[in-house]
């Protein structure tokens, strides 16, 4: 079964409001867009044509035993609850492969849930049912053991294309998202915009699903690589912090737009980062070895 997009965007707002009730006190929950239910009643109503951009939300829950709070980041993709709704849960009282594990039997759950139902509150309610035993056994692991099973993770390395990135607010939420989740890599403004990002898997992919604007139509992952390890990934790291790159462009273009990278430079770049194998796979071009 399937809903129409305005079917489904009645839903998110019944359940907003109901969300709202559970958690009236302010700062409770932070919309990403503090506009978005406007644009979408709008929207609903007719005087808006364009669609409204997604629903993103953050919730803080507090969970009494042990005493820890989660923060719940939630997107709601305009055919939802027809379709799966995105969410993930993170806690500085839990390590990563604990908050891996979680994510994992919280997505289980809804996966449960037949489409067109809404799943936000019951995420909720699992959440605070059923997070005490991840927070136990982080509890656990940090006692001393006479023998310690190592934990494999996996590795991910991801090369994102994009027609351009030139917008202020765009490239700083990049490098704060990039810097906040442990990731390494960079984010070439101009035109082509071209972000590597590497680090645990669960880290990358929750860096995609947040940097991608609702309405960014130009961006792909071109090509995405990944190892399983056993340690900390340090020494499959190709760069040593998330950085923005800026480069030369082609042309003096003053106050436009629409440069162009020197993707000559680029190549370079990517040859001091033994990533020229990329290069082909972003643009379609052959690498010309600088010894030939």
């Amino acid at each position: 079964m399937s809903g129409s997009i305005k079917e489904s965007l009645q839903l998110q707002l019944l359940e907003m409001e109901m969300l709202f009730s559970m958690f009236p006190n302010q700062g409770e929950v932070k919309l990403e867009d503090v506009n978005a239910l406007t644009n979408i009643k709008r929207y609903l109503e007719g005087t808006r044509e364009a669609l409204p951009p997604n629903i993103e939300f953050v919730i803080t829950l507090q969970i009494e035993e042990p005493k820890v709070t989660i923060d719940l980041q939630v997107t709601m993709p305009h055919n939802y609850p027809y379709v799966a709704l995105q969410l993930f849960g993170r806690s500085p009282a839990l390590d990563r492969q604990q908050q891996l594990l979680l994510n994992q039997a919280l997505s289980a759950y809804l996966g449960t849930f037949d489409p067109g139902e809404l799943c936000v509150c019951a995420a909720i309610q699992w959440l605070q049912d059923n997070s005490e035993s991840y927070f136990l056994t982080r509890k656990l692991s940090d006692e001393p053991s006479v023998q310690t099973k190592p934990v494999k993770n996996t590795f991910l390395r991801m090369w994102i294309y994009s027609h351009h990135i030139y917008q202020q607010d765009l490239r700083k939420k990049i490098l704060e998202v990039g810097k906040r989740l442990d990731v390494t890599g960079f984010c070439m403004t101009g035109k082509p915009g071209i972000i590597c990002v590497e680090g645990f898997k669960n880290h990358c992919e929750e860096f995609w699903h947040t940097i991608r604007y609702p309405n960014w139509k130009h961006i792909s992952c071109k090509h995405a690589e990944s190892v399983e390890t056993e340690g900390d990934g340090e020494d499959l790291r190709l760069f040593h912090s998330f950085e923005e790159l800026l480069l030369e462009a082609h042309g003096d273009y003053g106050l436009r737009n629409d440069y162009h990278m020197n993707l000559g430079q680029f190549l370079e770049f990517l040859r001091k980062h033994k990533s020229e194998h990329v290069f082909q796979i972003l643009f379609g071009i052959e690498s010309k070895s600088s010894e030939s």
